[in-house]
């Protein structure tokens, strides 16, 4: 009878040692890849690409069941699924907004509330509801964070006698909600993606829920940077901004992740909201190339490029007054004020979105 890992789902298996599943115990209930996650941060074996998102999608749409979506707040765009209503017809969804805790306290719900709404109908994804949780990895069961509760109260609404199947992107929060959501859950939790590898089936009272493995999106960064990186560039505190004023062309080097170049025609302010373990050289934009030649991998790091002519850029013409250059996977800036136009490069298999500001 094949068993399957407690914490990812994997079938477990003691013949080879680079394979998923591998435990050299016959009596585990966890994977040696999920125990030493657990004790040690250490993943082993990286699946970040390594999961068919597609072979998820089909699996979870044969399914008649509430559908919680959980989705990272504050990595929104590199979280929101192309296509998702193809995939998905016709079912019961219900957004489960995470990790709101990293967010500014200056955003209010409802400020936050209206932004969500606006992009998903931007994006044309139709939703039953939308719960915000925060602080759920040491905080869950403080009486005064109310966020399981309303999860709960969710789900009692919606469900219908159905069973319950929690999706969402890699590093989205799935884990960590399900074991503040389930007395009897004990799932590997952990900032590297793909550590959910398989369905993993839930007991409850009167249903199941199922964790699914994370969906990768291969334009986010997160899917490309090694795993000793993630602590660097995956915050794990609320997000103080860092706020810069010019009134000459600028350019923003995060490390040596992505650059962003600001042509001003007046004062202007760019705001950067990112990890602080992620620093960011200001200068002129007319020294940056030269900055870039001979600094990438030094004074700039950490980076995934050698040079910049390996990154690829992204142009944005002034629309909106105040304006978030969203980059997959890190954060985004806001920029506002006297711009006219904003170029930012970032590694190849990186993706920018440009969207009306957030906060």
């Amino acid at each position: 009878m094949t068993k399957y890992c407690k914490g990812c789902g994997a079938a477990l298996q003691s013949e080879n040692k680079e394979a998923i599943g591998y435990t050299p115990k016959e009596d585990a209930i966890y994977c040696q890849r999920c125990f030493r996650i657990r004790h040690y941060d250490d993943v082993m074996i990286s699946m970040q690409q390594g999961i068919d998102p597609t072979l998820v999608l089909q699996k979870i749409a044969k399914q008649d069941a509430l559908i919680l979506w959980v989705v990272d707040l504050f990595d929104f765009e590199a979280n929101l699924l192309p296509g998702m209503a193809r995939h998905l017809p016709n079912k019961d969804i219900v957004m489960i907004g995470t990790k709101r805790d990293l967010l500014p306290h200056t955003l209010s719900d409802e400020k936050l509330a209206q932004f969500v709404l606006r992009r998903l109908k931007e994006e044309r994804i139709r939703v039953e509801g939308i719960v915000f949780c925060g602080n759920l990895v040491k905080g869950a069961k403080d009486p005064l964070n109310t966020s399981i509760d309303e999860v709960k109260r969710a789900i009692a609404i919606y469900r219908q006698g159905r069973d319950v199947i929690v999706m969402g992107m890699a590093n989205a929060g799935k884990s960590t909600l399900l074991n503040a959501l389930c007395d009897n859950s004990d799932l590997t939790t952990s900032a590297h993606p793909g550590t959910t590898l398989d369905f993993v089936e839930i007991a409850m009272e009167d249903h199941v829920i199922y964790d699914t493995p994370g969906i990768t999106r291969q334009d986010s960064l997160l899917t490309h940077v090694p795993d000793e990186l993630l602590k660097t560039i995956v915050p794990f505190r609320t997000i103080k901004p860092r706020v810069f004023q010019l009134y000459e062309d600028q350019s923003y080097a995060l490390g040596g992740m992505a650059r962003l170049d600001v042509f001003a025609k007046g004062n202007a302010t760019v705001v950067a909201y990112f990890s602080d373990q992620l620093k960011i050289h200001r200068g002129k934009q007319s020294k940056a190339d030269a900055l870039w030649e001979n600094h990438i991998g030094e004074l700039l790091s950490p980076t995934l490029d050698e040079d910049l002519h390996q990154m690829k850029s992204f142009d944005y013409h002034k629309h909106e007054d105040k304006l978030d250059v969203v980059i997959h996977g890190l954060g985004w800036f806001c920029i506002s004020g006297a711009f006219q136009e904003v170029r930012v490069y970032v590694n190849c298999n990186g993706n920018v979105t440009f969207r009306k500001a957030m906060i």
